[in-house]
């Protein structure tokens, strides 16, 4: 009996604060959306009408759509850019080559940076008329590459992608390492006395043995990828710009629900019932991708 309160009075605390930010927020969410607003006076009872508003209503169906879109395109580029650069680092600094202690600190600094300064810097940086990408185009000769990199669709969302890669790179570099570091060394040794290069040793050895890392960086840039707010506002604006090319669920979220300069209105009941969907989309797509990500590490 002792045993059981004094297990119950450790995770009383935990427990009351997933209660509190959690489940109340979001059982608070799911009944905003099922009321109608004005401003921020709660209207009648609607039912799932603000859900078929968001979904199958224009304009508002085509503006989730088209954030929903950007978010895929933002979870496959940091997959295939940011997570594949972070596997090549990790066996780079498996190697131990010269320097490595250093360069594992230094690939991980840009991760304890605030997003909100990186997004500012980058920002600057990438200003058409003095920023430093444009100016150092000029001077290596190659002012024609020289762009308004965030204010043209065809490279806005790209090169917001890149300065996350360039912030968050670090974290999964460390999380493969961490599981390439877990690998015996007599199984590496082993396929190096029968001839595997580089390439073979990461795709044959190495990739199927840091299955549970895998997992770890897949569903935490899934996660991350479909909560994408913080670097596109920054950057671009609460507005997705230009011509909503950077907009994501996120901002799409936040506008609709709190309002923004530009339109000047907000509805909780459509902003509750995005939340709502997203939250389900993420929970529901997050679980089943672990579940087969770990069967994955079972079978390996």
């Amino acid at each position: 009996m002792r045993r059981t309160l004094w297990i119950a009075a450790l995770c009383a605390p935990a427990v009351c604060i997933v209660l509190l930010f959690v489940l109340v927020p979001l059982g608070s969410a799911f009944v905003y959306s099922l009321y109608s607003w004005n401003g921020l006076a709660r209207g009648a009872f609607s039912g799932f009408q603000n859900f078929n508003t968001v979904l199958f209503v224009e304009p508002f169906a085509s503006w989730t759509r088209n954030a929903f879109i950007n978010n895929v395109i933002v979870f496959v580029s940091i997959m295939v850019v940011q997570n594949g650069l972070a596997f090549l680092i990790a066996f780079l600094l498996l190697k131990a080559l010269p320097g490595h202690r250093f360069h594992q600190v230094a690939i991980f600094l840009p991760v304890i940076l605030s997003s909100v300064i990186v997004g500012a810097m980058w920002k600057l940086f990438m200003n058409p008329i003095f920023g430093l990408i444009n100016q150092a185009l000029f001077t290596v000769g190659l002012g024609s590459w020289a762009q308004p990199w965030l204010g043209q669709p065809s490279t806005a969302l790209g090169s917001i992608i890149l300065v996350n890669t360039w912030h968050w790179l670090g974290f999964p570099a460390l999380v493969f390492l961490a599981g390439m570091q877990r690998i015996s060394k007599e199984v590496v040794e082993a396929a190096r006395l029968d001839g595997a290069s580089d390439w073979q040793l990461m795709r044959l050895v190495i990739w199927p043995l840091v299955a549970p890392a895998t997992t770890v960086v897949v569903i935490l840039t899934f996660i991350g990828s479909f909560n994408w707010f913080e670097m596109p506002y920054v950057m671009t604006g609460l507005d997705g710009t230009p011509a909503g090319a950077t907009d994501v669920l996120g901002l799409y979220f936040y506008r609709t629900a709190f309002g923004n300069v530009t339109a000047g209105l907000q509805d909780f009941g459509r902003g509750s019932a995005l939340a709502v969907l997203m939250f389900l989309f993420i929970g529901i797509v997050a679980g089943w991708w672990a579940r087969e990500l770990r069967k994955r590490e079972i079978r390996e």
